[in-house]
């Protein structure tokens, strides 16, 4: 039997968290601690504040993040799996740079539906110091993860880009002097607000919050419409995601996705068979209960991929 895939070695949330710390971090955590039937510390995931609170002080703690906030019902993402994304994507640069993860403002990450949150930025610039542009369509997003950034000392870092058609993911993104290592995308799996919900629903059931006396959130960790669900769902924005991506394939080294559901994996195949990808890697992922994967596909080989770094007339 196949072993289902733990958190990456070099994800900083191994094992239990560190109340403790945290609490000394954000003392204001302390008001949402509670004691779970394991007579362990913990916070109740069924309230938004109290993990809008919990995400605070683990950012400030681990992050040294000191500022970090978003929008009423915005996504509040657990950290651990956007911290896996992250490893693994940087595990991907270093098969190109003889083993070694590219670190440092040389390394530029574009992070399609950048969110309210600015999670991926955050971490990514903290654990490797690479320097981000996020897009997304949301205006009210942006403000928040702009806020984020200016509260936070990052705007030579970080930068922040509206992607002004919402029928569109890259296409009139990029300018035509821009090179990136690697694209980030945490698409909308659900095909509607119905799917989301009934999702949030088995969840609660899985963890075994379901007390019919009390009023749980629609949505765990929150959500807008264009971060939880699309038309079409995951499969529709990832497959749009790979026609888009080919218009830019001298301009960036690897395009990645998450992918939530397996059986998504044959269309989108298929999708990167027909764009013209020369490299394709699927990285298996698991947090917990949650199984997730990277998808990445390079229309470079495996040449010039190696010799991307070495290119003096750019940054990357």
């Amino acid at each position: 039997m196949t072993e289902k895939p733990t958190l990456h070695p070099r994800n900083r949330h191994q094992g239990r968290y560190d109340f403790p710390s945290l609490i000394k971090a954000h003392p204001d955590l302390a008001r949402f601690t509670i004691t779970n039937p394991y007579g362990k510390p913990s916070i109740d995931f069924a309230n938004p504040e109290a993990v809008r609170v919990f995400n605070r002080a683990l950012l400030k703690a681990q992050y040294g993040i000191q500022h970090w906030d978003i929008p009423a019902d915005y996504l509040c993402p657990p950290i651990p799996g956007r911290a896996d994304y992250l490893h693994v994507a940087a595990d991907l640069l270093a098969e190109d740079n003889g083993g070694e993860i590219p670190r440092g403002a040389q390394v530029r990450v574009l992070d399609v539906g950048v969110g309210a949150n600015c999670i991926y930025p955050l971490l990514g610039h903290s654990d490797y110091r690479w320097r981000f542009l996020g897009s997304d369509i949301d205006p009210v997003a942006l403000a928040s993860a702009k806020a984020i950034v200016q509260a936070n000392g990052l705007s030579k870092a970080i930068a922040l880009r509206q992607q002004a058609n919402a029928a569109h993911i890259l296409t009139g993104l990029l300018q035509a002097d821009e090179r990136l290592a690697l694209t980030l995308c945490n698409p909308p799996f659900h095909a509607s607000r119905e799917e989301a919900t009934r999702g949030s629903q088995r969840k609660w059931k899985n963890l075994g919050k379901q007390d019919p006396k009390r009023k749980l959130p629609v949505l765990n960790f929150g959500g807008q419409n264009n971060e939880l669900w699309c038309e079409g769902g995951e499969i529709r924005f990832v497959t749009q995601l790979v026609g888009e991506s080919v218009q830019y394939a001298q301009q960036v080294l690897w395009f990645t996705s998450l992918v939530s559901k397996a059986s998504n994996l044959p269309g989108i195949e298929a999708a990167l068979k027909k764009a013209g990808a020369k490299a394709v890697r699927i990285s298996e992922m698991g947090q917990g209960q949650k199984q997730s994967r990277m998808v990445a596909w390079s229309y470079h080989a495996q040449a010039a991929r190696q010799a991307w770094y070495a290119r003096p007339e750019s940054k990357a």
